[in-house]
């Protein structure tokens, strides 16, 4: 059964279908092949996997998303972000990392902010005279704080599977998020003072100030999700409701930007998303149901037990498979399948099932923009026209910043866990 399983994968992974076809199609030929269940277990289980309450916070946050960025949000965040951080060296550069954190704490979805921001982002700083390559690079690589930042979609995934607090996941993320951030603006530093790209204008307060009244009504949703959720007010699941609405009066009513004619197109494109995301944690369920039935998570734990007995040592090699997995699995089927494996093993070795949920999502957050399935590195190559050998060149630096992140995350329980605590004294 395992051969089958893995074996099954490898091969029709390495042909390129979906993920969501390896999943489920692997899942079927094990249990035809290996077994006497019948096969109408499978819809049941898939079925089952997406009925669940808390899930239902994937389409509203993706609905939420998409109308906050049809509303014009985008603009007067990138405009906020380079009144504060512009003038640095390199400013462009920055604003589109800062821009696509303040993004973040709205979409939920890597590829979402890629999208938003990216389409901006690229021409300004082609135009400043910056490097195409280098240009897309940094989009890729800060779009994957989409998922990191709250409200995260693949948060939730672990949420449901780990039976984790998702607002406690939430706020671990704010300041995860922000060291990965702050990682990321390390070598872009050093890329722009080498080859020269420098800030535009000067640090003016005031301007500062007026950028934050524009942009007021979009910092504001996180604001009102996090308030609620730990208010006693909502569940993080009406919280996603509450944000679809917040995020339509804020387009339609405030900034005005956002017509009814919109709304088809723009509710459509959150369906496709969401059906997406929600097959895949369908068919992930049925991949993950039959490991646990031979007991593959056993052995894979005695495995990693027996080569050492260091949390040091441990932590390490599985953030390496955590690494290598995100390069080849979409981050959703990604936690699934591994967090029920691994979450009993850190457990007793003293880690916090919170802590490692944002260890494991920040992991598969850098399989976004690595070869070969970084989608936001397809979305970013997309907007600049550059081959994938081409980008992939100049991303090397920011893999190396988010690993150097997931490694402080892993080993300072405080970065992660310093605001769940605090909410729980």
């Amino acid at each position: 059964m395992t051969s089958i399983l893995f074996g099954g994968f490898a091969i029709l992974a390495i042909l390129g279908l979906p993920i969501a076809v390896v999943l489920g199609l692997t899942s079927v030929i094990a249990l035809a092949t290996a077994t006497s269940i019948p096969l109408l277990v499978v819809p049941q289980r898939m079925f089952t996997a997406v009925s669940s309450f808390p899930l239902m916070a994937i389409p509203f946050f993706m609905i939420a998303g998409v109308l906050m960025e049809g509303g014009g949000i985008s603009r007067r965040l990138i405009n906020l972000a380079n009144k504060i951080v512009g003038h640095l060296t390199g400013g462009l550069a920055m604003v589109a990392i800062l821009t696509c954190m303040f993004f973040a704490a709205i979409s939920g979805s890597g590829p979402a902010t890629v999208a938003a921001i990216g389409g901006i982002m690229i021409p300004a700083m082609v135009s400043a005279g910056y490097d195409l390559g280098f240009s897309a690079a940094v989009m890729a690589a800060a779009g994957s704080i989409g998922v990191i930042i709250p409200p995260s979609i693949p948060m939730v995934t672990y949420g449901v599977v780990a039976g984790a607090s998702i607002g406690s996941l939430f706020l671990g993320g704010l300041t995860s998020g922000l060291l990965v951030g702050l990682a990321l603006m390390i070598p872009t530093y050093y890329i722009a003072k080498k080859r020269g790209y420098k800030g535009t204008g000067k640090f003016n307060f005031k301007e500062v100030l007026i950028a934050g009244k524009e942009a007021f009504w979009a910092i504001l949703m996180p604001v009102i999700i996090l308030g609620g959720i730990y208010g006693g007010i909502f569940t993080p699941t009406e919280a996603a409701a509450v944000a679809v609405v917040y995020g339509f009066i804020v387009g339609v009513f405030v900034y005005k930007e956002l017509k009814f004619t919109d709304l088809g197109k723009l509710l459509a494109n959150a369906a496709a998303s969401t059906s997406i995301v929600m097959l895949i944690i369908a068919a992930a369920s049925i991949f993950g149901w039959i490991m646990t039935s031979e007991r593959i998570p056993d052995a894979v734990a005695q495995a990693f037990v027996s080569f050492s007995d260091s949390k040091i040592v441990i932590l390490l090699l599985i953030n390496l498979l955590l690494l290598i997995v995100g390069c080849f699995m979409e981050t959703n089927a990604a936690i699934i399948i591994l967090a029920p494996i691994f979450l009993p093993l850190v457990v007793k070795m003293g880690v916090d099932p919170i802590q490692f949920g944002l260890i494991m999502v920040v992991n598969t957050a850098i399989g976004m923009f690595t070869p070969p399935l970084g989608v936001n590195l397809f979305v970013a190559c997309g907007q600049s026209n550059l081959s994938i050998e081409r980008i992939s060149k100049a991303i090397i630096p920011y893999i190396i910043a988010m690993v150097a992140a997931v490694l402080l995350i892993t080993y300072i329980p405080a970065i992660s866990m310093y605001l769940p605590n605090l909410m729980m004294k």
